[in-house]
């Protein structure tokens, strides 16, 4: 009984934040979605007057299909930006343009936290795929070479917990570069950078969402597998 509540202690508070998270981005951006920015401009036209007004000209923007898809790739330059975005002039669209024009920056100046999450992606996915399997396999073997293939897929699942932490600096800076390039290009009148920075800080919160949800997901297998151990 006591680890049963052990579980819920660890993964509900997560569970909860991650659902207000998806609200309120949600909610959020639908809401800012309906008020078009006075200076017309587009996403994708606020996105090249920030690359441009920060000497970056070989990065390319294009459409990508679905809602809140946007995305900057770093290995081809690329510039993605969702139908919600791409071609509406609203305050939402305009954020989330520029929100994406910050990674582009970032890797145009090599900020450190970038280069690190980039870093990381291979053994992540890595770790995110064979985690699970390794400790189901660990479980189910039992004798002494389980505790062994236990602990390799927790450390394989801790590699998800160091992505999201890392993540978090670079989604922040990302926001703040955001506002700053907006309000210093003038993008945007002063009143409506404020709306901007209400999108972009409830985006921001699914990220933390989902660092404490790793956390807690390794919080939990350390419950479970430690107390089997005992």
């Amino acid at each position: 009984m006591y680890i049963g509540y052990s579980y819920y202690y660890v993964l509900l508070p997560a569970i909860l934040l991650t659902l207000y998270a998806q609200s309120k981005v949600k909610n959020t951006f639908n809401r800012y979605s309906s008020v078009r920015s006075r200076s017309g401009v587009t996403g994708a036209e606020a996105a090249q007057r920030l690359l441009h007004a920060a000497g970056i000209y070989d990065v390319r923007i294009e459409g990508v299909r679905g809602s809140l898809t946007d995305h900057y790739d770093p290995t081809s330059k690329v510039l993605r930006l969702s139908e919600s975005v791409y071609g509406s002039t609203s305050l939402a669209a305009i954020g989330v343009a520029a929100h994406e024009t910050g990674h582009a920056v970032q890797h145009a100046r090599g900020y450190a936290p970038l280069k690190l999450r980039s870093m990381l992606v291979p053994a992540t996915n890595i770790g995110s795929r064979l985690a699970m399997p390794i400790i189901f396999a660990g479980a189910l073997l039992g004798g002494s070479s389980s505790n062994g293939l236990i602990q390799l897929g927790i450390m394989l699942f801790s590699l998800t917990v160091v992505f999201s932490l890392v993540t978090l600096p670079v989604e922040f800076n990302a926001s703040s570069r955001a506002v700053d390039m907006l309000g210093e290009c003038g993008v945007l009148d002063y009143e409506e950078i404020g709306p901007v920075e209400k999108v972009l800080n409830a985006a921001a919160l699914t990220y933390v969402a989902a660092a404490a949800s790793a956390i807690a997901s390794l919080l939990r297998l350390l419950l479970i597998f430690g107390r089997r151990n005992d």
